[in-house]
């Protein structure tokens, strides 16, 4: 095969955008033919198909639903890191966990949270560890993550907790030889979360764009940072709309730093860049 985006029929091109789109709601944009044949390239060479134009002919026969989930598994976008935008979690830590961590205790409610764009992991092990930390002060208090992805090879790689040592530049000293453990003979150079905060993340795979989501209500936090971006207004408007159905009343949704629900009717209060309460 040709290394250049040219080897797109525009017929192929427009099937694999509308492809995504219809499952996703991701929105590939125009001019990335060459993005999607070097995502796209080695899938051909499994499946033993030598153009695009014949994948195409494929994912519109029928006879292989399941290659549309790989189609856009292929396709999505999965930058993370820990601690990534971290002005989220101190504000969780200097504000809201101060106010709620006691009445949670004493009322006995459980803490519920829910990464709804985890990628690989980084995102909800990160909650793990700030909850970890800060409910010290208070034992009685419950918690539990949900973290969940559209991309069945980032919850696998959630579920894992496994990272590159590399990978843990953001993670504190402290917070690294408390929470993760060392690799050795072929997971020499990776760490992994501990026990003690994987069994408190329970990792599904979602799209958010499914006719429910099997998770329950009354979610104190949903984070669903640097997703939104990739869908056109009337998803992020829809998205966010399901997303806070499952929020407790009060609850925060937290969206990216390059995020906005500027111009959507979304019905919550802003309460500073990227975290909004549902009243």
């Amino acid at each position: 095969m040709k290394s250049s985006g040219e080897e797109f029929s525009r017929e192929a091109y427009d099937t694999i955008v509308g492809l995504v789109y219809s499952r996703s709601r991701i929105c590939v944009g125009v001019g990335k033919q060459v993005l999607l044949a070097n995502r796209l390239r080695s899938r051909l060479r499994e499946l033993g198909i030598s153009s695009f134009d014949a994948y195409c002919a494929l994912l519109k026969s029928g006879r292989n639903q399941a290659e549309v989930d790989v189609l856009v598994d292929l396709v999505t976008t999965n930058h993370t890191q820990f601690f990534r935008e971290p002005d989220h979690f101190r504000y969780l830590t200097d504000r809201w966990l101060v106010d709620a961590a006691p009445e949670l205790e004493r009322t006995g409610t459980p803490l519920k949270v829910w990464s709804a764009a985890c990628s690989s992991g980084e995102e909800p092990y990160t909650l793990s560890i700030v909850l970890a930390e800060f409910l010290r002060a208070y034992p009685k208090v419950d918690w539990q993550i949900t973290a969940s992805d559209i991309s069945a090879r980032m919850v696998d790689r959630a579920r894992a907790g496994i990272y590159a040592t590399g990978a843990l530049n953001q993670v504190p000293e402290a917070l690294l030889k408390a929470y993760f453990e060392e690799g050795i003979g072929s997971y020499a150079g990776s760490c992994r979360m501990v026990e003690l905060l994987r069994s408190r993340v329970q990792v599904e795979r979602i799209n958010l764009f499914q006719s429910a989501y099997p998770v329950g209500l009354g979610y104190q936090i949903i984070f669903c940072r640097n997703a939104l971006i990739y869908f056109d207004e009337p998803s992020r408007l829809e998205a966010v709309q399901r997303l806070t159905r499952h929020l407790a009343r009060g609850g925060l949704l937290v969206i990216g730093y390059s995020e906005s629900l500027t111009g959507l009717n979304h019905g919550l209060v802003s309460l500073q860049q990227g975290i909004y309460q549902r009243p």
